[in-house]
């Protein structure tokens, strides 16, 4: 078998299957310590961090700072909304539309899951050197570029 085809077969050791493991066991433990530190399931809490950093938004465009689908992003929205943390308010240039953001309560919250996601990175990425972070931190946003281009 040629060297070529032998790597190709090599699902492991691909960068994309690589990405999506670490994507995967990162997003468990996540999932975890939000459920525990905060009783939120995993697209609350992505809501409501993303709603913290880049409010007001409307909820396609919770739905693209979340990485969640439109439908996910909604729900989440809606019951942040009903535990009292994210306010709705229609939009002016879209009758059908809302826009959200934190109430003083969704803002104290969002500073304690920014912490979490500040000790998950920290956890994650501390096998790395600091130069290591900031290289990975620079060849990722050249990714996203390409996969946006």
């Amino acid at each position: 078998m040629a060297p070529e085809a032998n790597s190709a077969a090599r699902l492991d050791r691909t960068l994309t299957y690589r990405l999506h493991l670490v994507n995967k066991l990162t997003d468990k433990a996540s999932a975890e310590g939000y459920a525990q530190e905060f009783g939120l399931p995993v697209g609350q809490a992505r809501c409501l961090a993303a709603m913290g950093n880049f409010a007001p938004l409307s909820v396609v465009e919770l739905a693209a700072r979340s990485n969640l689908d439109k439908a996910q992003a909604s729900r989440a929205a809606q019951a942040l909304a009903q535990r009292g943390l994210v306010a709705k308010r229609a939009s002016g240039s879209d009758a059908r539309g809302v826009v959200l953001t934190l109430t003083p309560r969704g803002r104290r919250l969002w500073a304690r899951v920014m912490e979490l996601i500040g000790r998950r990175n920290a956890q994650i990425f501390g096998c790395l050197k600091a130069s290591e972070r900031r290289e990975l931190g620079r060849m990722l946003d050249r990714l996203i570029e390409h996969a946006r281009a």
